[in-house]
Order: C-alpha cells, then structure tokens, then sequence
C-alpha cells in the first residue's frame, strides 16, 4: 500500500475505506478562498504560479480531503490555440468566438507558450504539498471545450449557436477538433511531466448533442487525449456528465476511472461498464444545500454501496456550488472517514 488512499483506490488496491476529494473543492465554498478573491482577480490567481499553488491546496488544509486538483480552468486550451480570453462580469468571454469567424481553422493559431504558467504552479505545489496527497491534472473534454470557443460566452448553457453548427458542417468541426485535441495532448503530457499523479478529462456538457453524434465527433478525440496520458503511466479518469445511456460506450479500452454524474446510481453504471473500472462520484451537490439530516439520508446508499465495491472514490455528480455551507461539506468530509466502511 501507498501513502494515498486516493493512488490505491484508483489501482485497484482494497483500503480500508474509499477516498474523498469534490470537483470546484477549491473554490467559492472555501471562505479562506474568498478572502483570497478580496484582493486578487480569478485569472490573475490562476496566472500566478504561487497564487494558483495555494488556491489547489487550500481544501486539503480546509476540508481534509485525499486529492489536490490543479486549480485552473478548462478554457487555458482555447487560450493556447490564440484565442483571447476575459474573465471580467459573470464568467469567461472571448473577445471573438468561432462563430463570428469566416475560417476558424486560420483563426486558430498555436501559442503553447501561454500554457507554462500552469506548469510552474505544478511545480509549485509539488514543492509545498504533504506527501500523501497526490495532484490531479486536467483538461476540458473536446465537445465542452468548442462549446465556449464556438459560443464566446457561457451563460447560455444550452449554446444554441454550436450545435446547427455541427449539424451544418461536420467535417469543419471535426478538424476544429483535431485542433483542439493536439493541444490537449501536449497539455496533459507536460502535465504529467510536472509530476501529476492522475488526469481527469471534464466532458461537463456530454449531454448536449445526442449520444451517437458524440461518438462520432467527439469520442475519438477523448481516447486518444486519455490514450496519451494513459501510455505516459498516468491513471486516466472520464467525466461525461448528462451521457446518460452512452454509458455503454464507456469500458477500460478508454480511461481507468469514469466520473459518474447523478443520474444513474452506481450499482446500474456497475453493472453498465464492468468490473475492472474504477468508478468515481455520484452524490448529488444539491443535497449539501439541504441539513446534515438529509445528507445522512443519502449518504446510506453509498456506505452500503462502498462496502460491496472498493474500487469506488467518493465525489460528487459534478463540482460543489458556490451556495453550499462549508459546514456541510466538512460534515461529509468527516462521514466518508469515521462512517464503518466494513472492509
């Protein structure tokens, strides 16, 4: 056994209980990342090396967790293909999006050196973390990367202009695409360069297109970025959020670990992607807005679900809300590792 419980459990190996880390744990819950906010800008704190190393391992200190997750963003890749992004107001926005483009592969251009910062707060956090807390690489999957590079902006979630756009021209897309995932690659492999123990591919708006599109477009791109990561020695781990029965496309040819949102319990996605996968996640952000009673409540199901399967990591359908109590959060921190897992 290794120092982590979260490296063991992602191998395959039996501890006595399964690790716990959140998706957004370093964050908006934290309010020693709020203070942190009062005096500096989200992008100027992911810019900075030793900013960004602190943020990642804020919730470790604060919540007690097993994994820290480079604090980053999805969009740093659309930035490395030249396209210029502002973090002012209400989320991202790129001052031009694909669609206003007359040729998006021309407009696209390389800049992999607008990546090196993040590799720098690799190292960083390499320096300054315990031991036994291994660092989380990753990326943004490719449909939900060109979702905002197509759209320019995020609050319409459902990006009414990108998907026509794929129906329109395919084969446009496809190569955008491939654009997307040669960076990608060369960003997950430098990650695991630096030092990165595991890397997670974010596929947050799987559920946008339907699932046979997704296969044709999207899929292979998402193997051959895990594929990469995977050949370097590197655990693999796949969120589809909203892939709903797609499921079935997912199996240990793809990735090590699949993130599994709220949709489906983990008993059927069992059942859906066999025996050798690692799953992670399930429980429902939402319910940390509810009272520890209802937590309790929910939580039963995933204490008898982990005492059958070890090869299960604790995490949520999707990442924590900036609504949540941190109170709430600590309390499930402190379940997942006092509850009798019976193993």
């Amino acid at each position: 056994m290794s120092e982590s419980i979260f490296l063991d459990t992602i191998n395959g190996i039996k501890r006595e209980r399964p690790p716990v880390w959140f998706m957004r744990q370093a964050g908006r819950v934290l309010p020693s990342y709020m203070k942190l906010r009062e005096k500096y800008g989200f992008k100027e704190m992911m810019e900075n090396p030793d900013l960004a190393a602190q943020v990642t391992l804020l919730p470790i200190h604060d919540l007690g967790v097993d994994a820290a997750i480079l604090f980053s963003d999805i969009l740093v890749i659309p930035e490395a293909l030249g396209m210029e992004l502002s973090f002012e107001g209400k989320g991202p926005s790129f001052s031009t999006a694909l669609k206003d483009v007359a040729d998006p592969l021309s407009f696209l251009t390389d800049k992999p050196e607008k990546l090196e910062h993040i590799y720098k707060a690799i190292d960083c956090i390499l320096e300054t973390k315990p031991n036994e807390i291994p660092l989380i690489g990753f990326c943004g999957g490719p449909l939900t990367t060109l979702c905002y590079m197509y759209q320019g902006f995020s609050r319409n979630q459902n990006f009414p202009d990108f998907v026509p756009a794929i129906y329109r021209d395919k084969a446009l897309m496809k190569k955008v695409v491939a654009k997307i995932t040669e960076m990608s690659i060369h960003y997950a492999l430098k990650q695991v360069e630096h030092g990165v123990k595991a890397f997670q591919l974010f596929e947050t708006h799987a559920g946008l297109i339907p699932v046979e599109l997704y296969k044709e477009v999207f899929l292979p791109s998402v193997k051959a970025i895990l594929g990469a990561v995977r050949e370097a020695g590197v655990k693999t781990i796949y969120l589809p959020k909203g892939l709903g029965t797609g499921i079935n496309m997912v199996n240990h040819d793809l990735c090590d670990c699949v993130s599994v949102d709220w949709q489906m319990p983990l008993h059927e996605v069992r059942g859906i992607v066999g025996e050798e996968m690692i799953l992670q996640g399930n429980f429902d952000p939402r319910i940390l807005e509810a009272t520890p009673q209802a937590i309790d409540q929910e939580f039963e199901y995933f204490l008898n679900y982990g005492r059958k399967d070890h090869k299960w990591i604790f995490n949520l359908g999707h990442g924590l809300l900036p609504s949540i109590p941190v109170a709430n959060v600590e309390y499930l921190v402190k379940k997942v590792k006092e509850a009798d897992w019976g193993r």
